[in-house]
């Protein structure tokens, strides 16, 4: 089955494998809450249990070093996709207040970037992401 909107995350490559997962799941959770429409029905077992509802469409991950996450973003800022968005400070943080201070303490052009997330028109996403290889 081929969406028609894509989800792409980019992930710095050089973070401890923990940071990695950490920002994967709280940049996903960002696409969750901003297209609520991505989201799948419940799951529920052969035996009748239940289990929670799943982002509906693949996620693709990807590697980037600093540059290239400021250049993604840049790019899709400029096609009016708004990204969600996790910089190095928010690792110093404990809460969700102080995650978003942190980011409003910093100018765009000097955020500390780790990763972004975004959920577009294929094509779009395309040209965002173009140049990035998946994370391995």
């Amino acid at each position: 089955m081929q969406f028609d909107t894509k989800i792409a995350v980019v992930i710095r490559t050089d973070l401890e494998a923990w940071q990695k997962l950490n920002v994967a799941s709280f940049l996903s959770g960002g696409i969750a809450a901003a297209f609520p429409e991505c989201i799948g029905e419940n799951y529920e077992d052969g035996s009748g249990t239940k289990y929670l509802s799943l982002i509906g469409q693949p996620i693709l991950i990807y590697g980037a070093d600093g540059a290239a996450l400021t250049r993604a973003l840049d790019r899709a800022l400029t096609r009016n996709v708004k990204p969600a968005v996790y910089t190095e400070d928010m690792f110093k943080t404990t809460h969700d207040a102080a995650n978003r201070e942190a980011v409003r303490a910093v100018a765009r052009t000097d955020l500390n970037l780790v990763g972004i997330a975004m959920r577009a028109e294929r094509k779009v996403i395309d040209k965002i992401v173009d140049g990035l290889k998946f994370h391995s």
